[in-house]
């Protein structure tokens, strides 16, 4: 029997720095052999973004056709733009063994379990509302009226994070990368994941 990897999905408003902890998480050699999953969207690329590296940017027709081929295992409309999770490459990366980290939101969180109950949940808190807010004014990629409209959804997606299994409150930037990390090392070290990652060296163990 191989080892299977575990699936995280991984949630926060926009603005508490999930996407920056799952980076540092991926950077740390410990963390090996994790990876993210790059999603498809219909928003355009913002500056600095690579298509095939942060997500697969397509159309709003290339995205309705693989929603009818039944290719994705959540997908959701947030801000009027669709995003979605591959199936097929999440089913893969897992049975290889691969920690494989979903930066989604709370909707598409429920469809993901609803396929595959096993999944871990994390949801990344900021410190208070004013950081939150000073954090989405510091990227300034955003205008006056969307920050306000991304403001409002936060208060909406915070208020699910009891549907979670875990839960980082993202105020010191090393503290959370820190318990983010020992999350998914604790995750490694169950006992049915560490048997059959060293089923041999258990096997001389107990040889009579």
């Amino acid at each position: 029997m191989s080892q299977v990897g575990t699936l995280y999905i991984v949630s926060a408003p926009s603005g508490a720095g999930k996407s920056s902890l799952i980076k540092a998480l991926l950077a740390d050699k410990r963390n090996q052999p994790s990876q993210v999953s790059i999603s498809h969207t219909t928003r355009d690329p913002r500056p600095g973004e690579v298509n095939g590296e942060h997500y697969h940017f397509v159309s709003v027709d290339e995205f309705k056709k693989l929603i009818e081929e039944n290719a994705f295992f959540e997908w959701a409309e947030v801000f009027d733009n669709y995003y979605g999770t591959s199936r097929v490459t999440i089913e893969e990366s897992l049975a290889q063994g691969i920690d494989v980290m979903l930066d989604i939101d709370w909707q598409g969180a429920r469809q993901v379990r609803d396929v595959m109950p096993n999944a871990k949940g994390i949801f990344i808190l900021p410190p208070s509302r004013e950081e939150l807010e000073a954090r989405l004014n510091k990227r300034g990629q955003d205008s006056a009226e969307i920050i306000a409209k991304r403001m409002q959804e936060a208060q909406s997606e915070m208020s699910h994070y009891d549907e979670y299994d875990y839960l980082i409150v993202n105020d010191d930037f090393d503290t959370a990368t820190q318990e983010f990390s020992a999350i998914v090392q604790a995750l490694r070290s169950e006992q049915e994941k560490q048997a059959i990652k060293h089923s041999k060296t258990i096997k001389a163990l107990l040889k009579v």
